[in-house]
C-alpha cells in the first residue's frame, strides 16, 4: 500500500514533554491540533457556535490574524510522524492539511479580495440567514436580531476588501455583472413584510408572552430595516456607483495579479492534483469527441433528418420538451427522484437517515442561477436536504435533462453523499462537513451514469439529455482552461458550448459567467468522475466474481470527502483485502 502524499508528515519533530509524564501519541497530537483550530474558528466565526448572534470580523487585520494562525497549524501538522497513525487518521491529517494550505494560498494570492461570484457571494449567503435559526425561543430571536444588526458593518468590511481588489486588479470581470443587481436590489423593500428577513416575525411562538412578542416585533422591525435592508442598500450603492463601472474588461484568471500562479493553485484545489492547463484542455477535447459520437448515434436512432446543429435547435425550440408550469417541472423532478429512491438498495449497502425534498430555486437567485442545485439540511435542526429545481424561464429548462439533473443533485448524487458524510460521527467534525469539489461533483456526475445502470433514460431524448450533461462537463475542461489560460473570449465559450451541448442558450450564458467568475471549479466534475470510473474498472478487473457494486459504492463514500490520491489508496487497500479474503 502506498503512503499518503504531499508531506503531511515531513520529518519527525517531537513536542516537548515532561520527562516524568506519559508520552503523547501522534494521534493525540493530531487531534489536539484539530481541536485547537476548531476552538479558534468558533471564536472567530460566531456562526459556528450555539450563540450565533453576530457576523464575523472580515477586516484585513482579522483575516491576517487567521492566516497567521493557519500557518502555525500547518507547521504543527508537518511535525507529526505519519507512520504512527492509522490509515484513517492518515486520511484525516492529509485532508486537514490540504484545507489549511488552501486558506493560506488564497490569502497569499489575494483571493480574499474577490468575495463574489456570478451566482454567489457573501451577500447571497446572508440571504439564507433565517434558515440557521429554529425560532422556538426568545433567545433565538434576540440572536437573529443581533446578526441582522451586524450586517451593515459586515457589508462595509467586504466593500473595503473589494476596493483594495479594484486597486490591484483582483476583481470579477464587468461582463458577468450584467443583471447582478437582482442579488441585492431584491432585498431593498419599503414594506417589511415583503422582506424574507422579516418572515420569522410573522409567526412568533405561542409560548411567548404578549410583552415579549411586542418587544421582539419592535426590535425585529428595526433590525430588518436598519440592519438587513440598510446593508443591502449600502452594497447596492457601492456596486452601482463604484465597483461595476471600474471593474476589469478582461475575463481570464491569467489577467489577475500573479494570474498564472493563481489559476494553477485553483486547479490544484479543485482537482486535488498537480495538473497543467494544457493537459486538462487536451483531455477535454478527447472527451468531447468521444461523447459526440454517442450523441450522433442517438440522433440516428430517433430518425432525425438533419445536422447535429439542427437537432440541437430542434431540442431547444420544440414545446414538447418543456414544462408549461413551474408545478409541472417540480412534479416531474419529484417523480424521477422518488423512482430512483426505489433503486437505491440495489446500488448501496448503506443509505442515509436524512430525507430530502424537492423545491424551486429561491426567487432572489433564480435569474442568475443554474438549472438546479442541492442544499444540505441538518438532522440536528430537523431539516431535510433540498433538491432545488430552477423554475425561472421555463423555456430554458428542458425536460430531457431532468433525469440526469435529479440523479446528480438528489440521489444517488449530492444528497446521498453529503447526508452519509454527516453520519460519520467517528470522524472529526470538519470531515463530516468537508466538501471538496472534485469528490462531490465527480460523484454527482458518476451518479448520472448510475441512472443508466439503474434502468432510467429509456426515452432516447432523455438519454441524449444524459449525454448532453456529460458533454457539458467535458466542454468545461476545454472552456475553463480556454478562458483562464488560453485567452478565449466569452462569445467563443458560448459558441463552443452551444455547438456541442443541447443546453438552452440562457443556461449557456449563466454557466459561462459562472466559469469566468470561478476559475477551475468547472474542472472538478469530469476529473472526479473519470477517476471513480477508472477505479471501479480496476476493481472489477482485479476482483472478478468477488466484485460487489454495493460494497464498492459504500467504500467510495465510507470516508466522506477525500482527495483523489486518497481515493486511490482506499481502493487499492480494498482490492488487496478482498484478494486476501479480509473483510
Amino acid at each position: 500500500m502506498k503512503s499518503l502524499v504531499n508531506g503531511c508528515w515531513i520529518g519527525l519533530v517531537l513536542l516537548v514533554i515532561s520527562c516524568a509524564g506519559p508520552s503523547v501519541s501522534e494521534k493525540d497530537k493530531l487531534f489536539d491540533i484539530i481541536a485547537s483550530n476548531e476552538a479558534f474558528e468558533k471564536k472567530e466565526f460566531s456562526s459556528l457556535t450555539e450563540n450565533y448572534n453576530r457576523l464575523p470580523d472580515m477586516s484585513e487585520l482579522a483575516i491576517k490574524k487567521r492566516t497567521d494562525f493557519t500557518r502555525d497549524i500547518i507547521s504543527q501538522l508537518e511535525a507529526i510522524d505519519k507512520n504512527q497513525l492509522s490509515f484513517e487518521d492518515q486520511i484525516t491529517c492529509a485532508l486537514f492539511k490540504f484545507v489549511q494550505e488552501d486558506k493560506v494560498a488564497q490569502y497569499d494570492l489575494n483571493g480574499y479580495l474577490n468575495p463574489i461570484l456570478a451566482d454567489d457571494g457573501f451577500h447571497i449567503s446572508f440571504a439564507f440567514t433565517p434558515a440557521y435559526f429554529s425560532f422556538t425561543s426568545k433567545q433565538d430571536y434576540l440572536n437573529y436580531i443581533g446578526v441582522l444588526e451586524s450586517f451593515p458593518k459586515y457589508v462595509d468590511q467586504h466593500i473595503s476588501l473589494m476596493r483594495k481588489g479594484l486597486e490591484i486588479g483582483m476583481v470579477q470581470p464587468k461582463i458577468i455583472l450584467d443583471g447582478y443587481e437582482v442579488t441585492y436590489d431584491n432585498h431593498i423593500v419599503d414594506d417589511l413584510e415583503e422582506s424574507l428577513f422579516y418572515k420569522p416575525f410573522l409567526n412568533l411562538p405561542n409560548q411567548l408572552s404578549e410583552e415579549e412578542k411586542a418587544e421582539l416585533l419592535e426590535k425585529g422591525q428595526q433590525a430588518v430595516r436598519n440592519g438587513a435592508i440598510a446593508g443591502y442598500r449600502q452594497f447596492s450603492d457601492f456596486m452601482t456607483n463604484e465597483f461595476v463601472p471600474n471593474t476589469r474588461t478582461s475575463i481570464g484568471a491569467s489577467d489577475l495579479p500573479n494570474g498564472d500562479e493563481f489559476y494553477r493553485q485553483r486547479i490544484k484545489y479543485y482537482t486535488t492534483l498537480e495538473l497543467s492547463p494544457d493537459s486538462i484542455h487536451q483531455l477535454g477535447l478527447q472527451e468531447v469527441a468521444r461523447i459526440k459520437s454517442e450523441m450522433e448515434s442517438i440522433i440516428e436512432e430517433v430518425g432525425f433528418e438533419g445536422s447535429f446543429a439542427e437537432f440541437l435547435d430542434f431540442l431547444r425550440t420544440d414545446p414538447q420538451f418543456y414544462a408549461e408550469t413551474p408545478d409541472q417541472l417540480l412534479k416531474e423532478a419529484a417523480w424521477i427522484s422518488k423512482s430512483m429512491d426505489g433503486k437505491m438498495p440495489k446500488l448501496f449497502g448503506k443509505l442515509p437517515r436524512q430525507p430530502y425534498t424537492v423545491k424551486p430555486v429561491p426567487d432572489h437567485l433564480a435569474p442568475k442561477y443554474t438549472g438546479g442545485r442541492y442544499s444540505p439540511g441538518s438532522l440536528d435542526a430537523n431539516q431535510p436536504g433540498e433538491y432545488w429545481v430552477n423554475t425561472y424561464a421555463l423555456e430554458s429548462r428542458p425536460l430531457y435533462v431532468l433525469e440526469a439533473l435529479s440523479f446528480h443533485e438528489a440521489v444517488p448524487g449530492h444528497h446521498l453523499q453529503e447526508a452519509l458524510s454527516r453520519e460519520l460521527t467517528r470522524l472529526p467534525d470538519f470531515r463530516q462537513s468537508l466538501y471538496l469539489s472534485v469528490f462531490g461533483e465527480g460523484w454527482g456526475l458518476y451518479s448520472e451514469f448510475l441512472g443508466l445502470e439503474a434502468g432510467f433514460y429509456t426515452d432516447p431524448y432523455s438519454n441524449f439529455g444524459r449525454l448532453t450533461y456529460e458533454m457539458w462537463r467535458a466542454c468545461r475542461l476545454v472552456v475553463d482552461t480556454g478562458i483562464h489560460a488560453k485567452g478565449w473570449t466569452r462569445d467563443q465559450v458560448m459558441k463552443y458550448m452551444a455547438a456541442n451541448t443541447a443546453l438552452s442558450l440562457h443556461e449557456i450564458r449563466t454557466e459561462t459567467d459562472r466559469y469566468i467568475s470561478w476559475p477551475a471549479q468547472a474542472l472538478s466534475y469530469k476529473i472526479g468522475e473519470l477517476k471513480i470510473k477508472a477505479l471501479r474498472k480496476k476493481a472489477e478487473e482485479q476482483l472478478g466474481e468477488k466484485f460487489d457494486i454495493r460494497a464498492f459504492h459504500d467504500l467510495i463514500l465510507s470516508q466522506g470527502t477525500v482527495t483523489l490520491e486518497i481515493m486511490d489508496e482506499m481502493v487499492e487497500q480494498y482490492i488487496e483485502d478482498k484478494l486476501t479474503n479480509k473483510d
